[in-house]
């Protein structure tokens, strides 16, 4: 049977970054991987960050979005119809940061999925230095995400102190006792740099399993909005100057990430990744002239007004 990976992460953890990590190491161990990119929204950015993957031991499939939640069901079990045809050792599906987990666990019991497929890892990505005073509904999703991991990895360590480590592992547990769930996640943490993970922790991701927990169910997915920008023609300054403005403007609603590409003077792609914290923009192999904004209660009118440079 292949192995299939679920790698999840609320709005701005970093979860593309760490498959990016965790690909190459099964690359490295000769694997032959797919990855799946199983997003709501009507233009996928991550794919583009994963291009430099492509190989002949991995190749990444989509699932895009542009229509209702049992269409996108079923598009993501033909997709995983066909990969499970195409001889992987190892299948990786990266999921939007809005996602019900219950998607995941109830295709893989259908047939003929549940004769091909069995549950590799299930890994919840969560950002260190998270904000606590965070919404409700991003509360649910993050504890909906860990409740089900195998392992949590916390992302971006190296750039908090520990008081703020320490501080958001409390948070996650009581997010989690929020929706009543139980589970303690007591040694499965991984809070570690990335950039210094070792064979032990890599072994471990990949045989972390996942944890049968229950909790509260919502809507929460409801609460959150995705808003997508074309063609806006910026160059990388007024890019980063417009997307700073975004985070200020209360009339914006409330604004948890936004991300893209631009194109360089020199032609060369940026990717654009956004948070109230912080702003990069890096240099990326490929691309597509978008802007996503996600967030609560967001006004297109005022995020488009910004965008676009007019008072």
């Amino acid at each position: 049977m292949v192995k299939i990976d679920l790698i999840t992460g609320f709005l701005g953890s970093g979860k593309t970054t760490f498959i990016k990590k965790y690909a190459r190491y099964l690359l490295d161990q000769g694997l032959n991987i797919g990855i799946l990119e199983n997003d709501f929204g009507a233009v996928n950015v991550d794919m583009m960050l994963l291009k430099d993957l492509e190989g002949d031991h991995c190749e990444l499939e989509m699932v895009s979005g542009g229509c209702d939640a049992d269409c996108h069901r079923r598009r993501f079990k033909t997709k995983l119809i066909a990969m499970g045809m195409c001889g992987y050792d190892r299948v990786i599906v990266e999921p939007s940061g809005i996602f019900d987990m219950d998607e995941f666990f109830d295709i893989l019991r259908e047939e003929p999925l549940d004769q091909w497929y069995e549950i590799g890892s299930v890994i919840a990505v969560v950002d260190a230095g998270l904000d606590c005073g965070q919404s409700e509904a991003a509360d649910y999703l993050l504890a909906s995400e860990a409740a089900g991991a195998g392992c949590i990895v916390l992302s971006k360590v190296k750039n908090v102190s520990a008081e703020q480590t320490e501080a958001v592992k409390a948070h996650l547990e009581q997010a989690m006792k929020k929706v009543g769930c139980r589970r303690s996640l007591f040694g499965h943490i991984i809070a570690s740099d990335w950039e210094q993970f070792t064979e032990e922790d890599y072994q471990r991701l990949m045989n972390c399993g996942y944890e049968p927990a229950s909790y509260r169910k919502t809507d929460a997915a409801a609460a959150f909005d995705s808003l997508f920008f074309m063609n806006l023609e910026l160059t990388a300054e007024e890019l980063k100057e417009r997307t700073a403005r975004l985070f200020e403007e209360p009339g914006c609603g409330h604004i948890l990430r936004v991300k893209g590409f631009v194109k360089a003077e020199d032609g060369r792609w940026l990717e654009l990744n956004a948070t109230r914290r912080e702003q990069t923009l890096a240099v990326s192999p490929d691309g597509q002239e978008v802007l996503i904004v996600i967030g609560e209660q967001l006004s297109k009118e005022t995020i488009g007004r910004i965008l676009k440079g007019k008072n």
